[in-house]
């Protein structure tokens, strides 16, 4: 048996950027972080019978990869070499399509667990390439490279991605001090709407690759915001933080008409109203969870946004990445 344990993450700037269709033409640029929210995929190989066994929302049991449903799992199988006897569960702290990157987590935190069943060292970056090519090439989803990666790396991490697809990784240069204001100032809350993100990310896409001034004037803004919020980290003046979310949100609503809706307009000026300097909502939009940035009166704050309806969700970074917590591996493949 083996268990993988992969984050999940928050993008803090350049969100969009990641896309195919917008860094083959001017380069990306990701500040994210990963969180103690995870992605646990186990592994094990059967006993008694050589069937292939997934588990998710549903429970499959099939003679032959080629036979799943699931396309992570049995492309994932398909680019291992792997075509029977094996079990896979999946479990995970937070729902998909809430805007956190589960399905590259998943696909991160299985690709991780195969190779470590095949006795095969891999680096992250190795990793964080693989489920790219996983999901982008093989399975042609509209995403970028950001999930992967931060999946794989965790941290407070700077993704540069060059036209070419290339992805230069570093960690931040973040004080201690400075992350504990950060995990107590950026407050988590799930709005209850779960969302396919294709259809936006297809959209935001679309207009990239046609190159729709709106779009991709908003997408550089986006990116040039992205970098600002680093130097603030960095620098330690994370008060401007709130602002440049502000800015973000407001930007990021051009490139989508599903980007948000009348319900999270209002969310997002009853949270100013009651102490937000600025927020966003995760992942493409749509749905998911919004992250606020509060400085101040956070207790009134928080019952304001649980009288909404809210749910907030009480996090830590995670400086970890993808790790085999599990090995209970006796033989080899």
């Amino acid at each position: 048996m083996i268990i993988t344990r992969t984050p999940f993450r928050i993008t803090l700037g350049g969100g969009g950027t990641d896309l195919p269709s917008y860094y083959s033409k001017y380069g990306g640029f990701i500040f994210a972080a990963g969180i103690n929210k995870y992605m646990f995929i186990n592994l094990n190989r059967p006993i008694v019978d050589d069937l292939v066994r997934v588990k998710y929302s549903k429970s499959e049991t099939v003679p032959h990869r080629d036979e799943l449903q699931h396309d992570l799992a049995k492309e994932a199988m398909l680019m291992m070499e792997i075509d029977k006897a094996l079990e896979i569960v999946s479990m995970a702290d937070v729902p998909a399509g809430t805007g956190l990157g589960s399905s590259s987590c998943y696909a991160v935190g299985l690709l991780n667990g195969l190779h470590t069943m095949k006795r095969e060292y891999v680096t992250l970056q190795t990793l964080a390439e693989e489920a790219c090519d996983l999901e982008i090439n093989r399975l042609g989803k509209p995403i970028g490279k950001q999930d992967q990666y931060m999946a794989a790396f965790g941290g407070l991490t700077v993704l540069e991605i060059e036209r070419d697809g290339n992805v230069k990784v570093r960690e931040a240069e973040v004080r201690d001090e400075i992350i504990g204001d950060l995990n107590r100032n950026l407050l988590m809350f799930y709005t209850h709407i779960q969302r396919n993100a294709n259809e936006i990310l297809s959209e935001q896409s679309k207009g990239a690759k046609e190159e729709k001034k709106n779009v991709v004037e908003s997408m550089h803004f986006i990116k040039d915001l992205g970098y600002k919020v680093l130097e603030a980290v960095e620098s330690g003046n994370i008060t401007r933080i709130g602002p440049l979310f502000d800015e973000h949100w407001q930007y990021k609503k051009r490139i989508s008409t599903k980007m948000s809706n009348p319900y999270f307009d209002k969310i997002y000026e009853i949270a100013k109203e009651n102490g937000a300097l600025g927020g966003k909502i995760s992942g493409a939009g749509g749905g998911g969870f919004f992250l606020f940035y509060v400085e101040e009166k956070q207790t009134k704050f928080r019952e304001k946004m649980k009288s909404l309806g809210l749910r907030e969700m009480k996090y830590r970074f995670d400086f970890e990445g993808t790790k085999v917590i599990v090995n209970f591996m006796d033989g080899s493949m």
